[in-house]
C-alpha cells in the first residue's frame, strides 16, 4: 500500500510507503485526509488507520521548473504502448531523428515503436521512409507525471490528482 503525500495547500508531492506516511502522522508532521477502512495497521497496543492521502502541517515549497525526465518506461507510456508508425505494441523506443545524425534523446524526438518499424526505418528519418507519426512527440505534463510513483494511482487520490491538474 502507498500513500499520497499533499503539501500544505494540496498540491501533489510524493507518493511514499504506508509506513513512512504513518511516521509522519504519528510525529505531527503530517495528518490524514483519507484512509483505506478494510485494512486497518495493527500495532502491539491498538490498530490505527492506513492512510491513503496526508497531507503536510507544514508548507514545503516545490520548485517551478520541475522537469519530467527522458526515460524508455516514460516514452512507452506517454504512447500507451502503441508504435508511433503502425499502431500495433510497442516495446521499443525510436529516435525520429536518428542519433547518428545529431538527434537528442529527448521528449520530442523519442517515440514509441515495434520492433519491426523500428528495425525496417533503421537510421533513416520517417520522411526518407516516407512515413508519418501517428503522434506528435512532446513533453508529457501534469500531476500525474511530476508526482513519482501515481502513475499506479489509488482511486482515493483521483480528487487531488485532478485539483493538480
Amino acid at each position: 500500500m502507498r500513500t499520497l503525500v499533499l503539501n500544505a495547500g494540496y498540491e501533489p508531492l510524493a507518493v511514499v510507503s504506508f509506513k513512512r506516511a504513518l511516521v509522519l502522522v504519528m510525529n505531527d508532521k503530517a495528518n490524514v485526509v483519507e484512509h483505506d477502512e478494510d485494512a486497518p495497521v495493527w500495532g502491539a497496543s491498538e490498530a490505527y488507520d492506513r492512510p491513503a492521502v496526508i497531507v503536510l502541517t507544514r508548507y514545503v515549497r516545490i520548485p517551478h521548473s520541475r522537469r519530467v525526465p527522458v526515460t524508455r518506461r516514460g516514452v512507452l507510456r506517454r504512447d500507451a504502448h502503441r508504435c508511433a508508425y503502425c499502431g500495433r505494441a510497442a516495446s521499443t523506443i525510436d529516435h525520429v531523428l536518428p542519433r547518428s545524425r545529431g538527434g537528442a534523446d529527448s521528449w520530442t524526438n523519442l517515440v514509441a515503436a515495434c520492433v519491426k518499424c523500428n528495425n525496417i526505418k533503421s537510421d533513416r528519418t520517417p520522411q526518407e521512409m516516407g512515413w508519418d507519426l501517428r503522434i506528435m512527440p512532446m513533453a508529457p505534463r501534469g500531476a500525474a507525471w511530476t508526482v513519482r510513483g501515481s502513475e499506479r494511482a489509488d482511486p482515493s487520490w483521483e480528487p487531488y490528482l485532478a485539483m493538480a491538474a
